[in-house]
């Protein structure tokens, strides 16, 4: 994209927020969330929800990230994010259904405060939560965190640094809701893998059936019966006009066999709570 062109983008946004924030009190707030988790697929089950007519999605921002980084601002700001209820009222009159918004922030699963602001401000909402290899996962986020300049060691230097770099974070983020953790945003490859340490923490805040789990291989090999499920979970009918595909994937090296082995090793007992609580085995257990 050219320097103009993304001048010119974020100028528009800028204004689009401004002039959502003026008009807050006529706009919808969303209906669902995708949670997390982060490199497990977010933006490809973002971008097909975002086909279905009745998903009215944030036109500019797939991921607003109001209740983990910009809490600090006030919910018309968030509010401004959305389509008006004007757009969800025709979109209604156009297709025959109610509709819905949303938006997807993958770290809103993992942050620890998220989950008591999410249900403050949106005690309905639903949320749908994307699970992959966590061995996988955390090397991809690596990938991820490197290439956008929030990493700078190899992926095992990082891996063994982790437990150093988030010792305390946590609850300096509790005791100081103001308190921005970098590394626990960008350099969590292990902890962000924990699925049912943070599951638990979603079921306790909102109850289990406001919590909908995907495979992300199970999504990426045969999307459609992924996608009519999470449309039953949301209440929206079956739509069948709908493009697949995989968004955001990076290419990487491969992981060294003794590492791989070591990182399989430490998700192992999570991997069994989380076939517990799930009550099914995930696919990379199979």
């Amino acid at each position: 994209m050219t320097l103009v062109k993304t001048t010119a983008l974020r100028a528009l946004r800028t204004g689009s927020r401004t002039y959502g924030r003026l008009t807050a009190s006529g706009r919808m707030l969303p209906a669902f969330l995708i949670v997390g988790a982060q490199r497990c697929g977010t933006t490809s089950l973002f971008k097909t929800l975002s086909q279905h007519p009745a998903v009215l999605p944030s036109p500019f921002h797939k991921g607003v990230h109001y209740f983990d980084v910009a809490h600090h601002k006030p919910l018309a700001w968030y509010a401004g994010h959305f389509p008006t209820r004007r757009q969800a009222e025709a979109a209604q009159r156009r297709t025959g259904m109610p509709a819905v918004t949303g938006e997807s922030s993958p770290f809103y699963m993992f942050h620890p405060l998220a989950p008591a602001r999410i249900r403050e401000v949106l005690p309905d909402v639903r949320l749908l939560v994307l699970l992959r290899d966590p061995v996988e996962r955390a090397y991809s986020a690596h990938s991820h965190e490197l290439a956008r300049g929030f990493e700078t060691e190899p992926f095992e230097r990082a891996v063994d640094l982790e437990e150093s770099r988030l010792a305390g974070e946590r609850e300096r983020m509790i005791a100081d809701p103001t308190y921005v953790s970098h590394h626990l945003q960008h350099n969590a490859y292990l902890a962000r893998g924990r699925y049912v340490e943070q599951l638990e923490v979603l079921e306790a805040t909102f109850g289990r059936d406001r919590l909908h789990v995907i495979d992300s291989d199970e999504f990426f090999a045969d999307p459609r019966p992924a996608f009519d499920a999470v449309c039953r979970f949301l209440g929206l009918p079956r739509h069948g006009d709908i493009t697949f595909g995989k968004h955001n994937a990076r290419s990487r090296s491969p992981m060294s066999t003794e590492l791989r082995g070591r990182l399989t090793e430490h998700f192992a007992p999570f991997d069994e709570r989380l076939a517990a609580w799930w009550g099914r085995d995930p696919s990379w257990r199979r």
